[in-house]
């Protein structure tokens, strides 16, 4: 029998995102707030978002114009699987935690550790502690969706060098289940100066609108699950909007080494 523990604690509290509850609780719902605007188009049944993994101060503002557009689907969405890179430690397939659960400053969120169990014992993912317990790219995802649904189960997966149908497999069998969103966690280019990286992003913008799974680390640090995802979508006759495309410069970051961030929706 897997033996499980109970909370995985924050790695990157009070650096990527403020670790006092009322201060971070503040910011995402200022971020949130902001985007009311761009949130007024109506997707039909969001099926998955793509969203930067910077702190917050950086890509905050990226990420949330994608979990705008989940506001008031609290009772649509009871389930959310997180895929993301591992920016630690080199592996293959797809880990998964051995947590009960995940802390943040704003509470604890459950796993679902059933459906995780499911996929290990199909051999579709493993169990790999070390993939997670410094790994930053699910973590900062969380105090988003704390702020828009009260109750909700995680699977979060941290990607190591894959192919595009292995992930993509993995999402089908999410995709079966009712009320459960796809969630990855990717950012764009990495130190390049402002225009070239400005560059660079808008041809991998544009293959990622163009369900191109061919994508590769120097152009999304989350190509493997990014990829997995596109296959999917694409296999799947999904829609894809572009909701946000900017870079560290765009903010408090010099212009000399940027990194990029952009946003989509995915719908059917």
């Amino acid at each position: 029998m897997t033996m499980h523990v109970p909370i995985r604690p924050t790695a990157v509290a009070g650096s990527f995102y403020p670790q006092e509850p009322a201060r971070l609780s503040q910011m995402v719902a200022g971020f949130i707030d902001g985007q009311q605007a761009a949130s007024a188009q109506a997707f039909k049944n969001i099926k998955a978002l793509i969203v930067p993994h910077a702190g917050y101060i950086f890509s905050g503002t990226v990420a949330a114009s994608a979990y705008s557009l989940l506001t008031g689907l609290a009772q649509d969405i009871q389930r959310v699987v997180i895929l993301g890179p591992s920016h630690h430690v080199a592996f293959k397939g797809c880990a998964a935690s051995q947590y009960d659960a995940f802390d943040t400053p704003l509470g604890v969120v459950k796993l679902d550790v059933e459906s995780i169990q499911d996929l290990v014992n199909s051999q579709q993912i493993h169990y790999l502690e070390e993939a997670h317990s410094s790994e930053h790219c699910l973590e900062v995802q969380l105090p988003f969706l704390q702020a828009l649904f009260d109750d909700f189960l995680l699977v979060p997966l941290v990607v190591g060098h894959s192919i595009a149908q292995e992930v993509a497999a993995i999402m089908d069998h999410f995709a079966s289940m009712p009320h459960t969103l796809i969630i990855i966690s990717t950012d764009l280019s990495h130190f390049h100066p402002y225009e070239q990286a400005m560059s660079i992003d808008a041809h991998t913008n544009q293959s990622i609108l163009n369900f191109e799974h061919t994508l590769v680390g120097d152009q999304a640090c989350g190509c493997y699950p990014l990829n997995g995802l596109l296959h999917w979508a694409k296999q799947q006759s999904l829609s894809i909007d572009n909701l946000a495309l900017k870079n560290s410069g765009d903010s408090v970051g010099p212009k000399d080494s940027v990194v990029g961030y952009a946003s989509y929706v995915l719908y059917e």
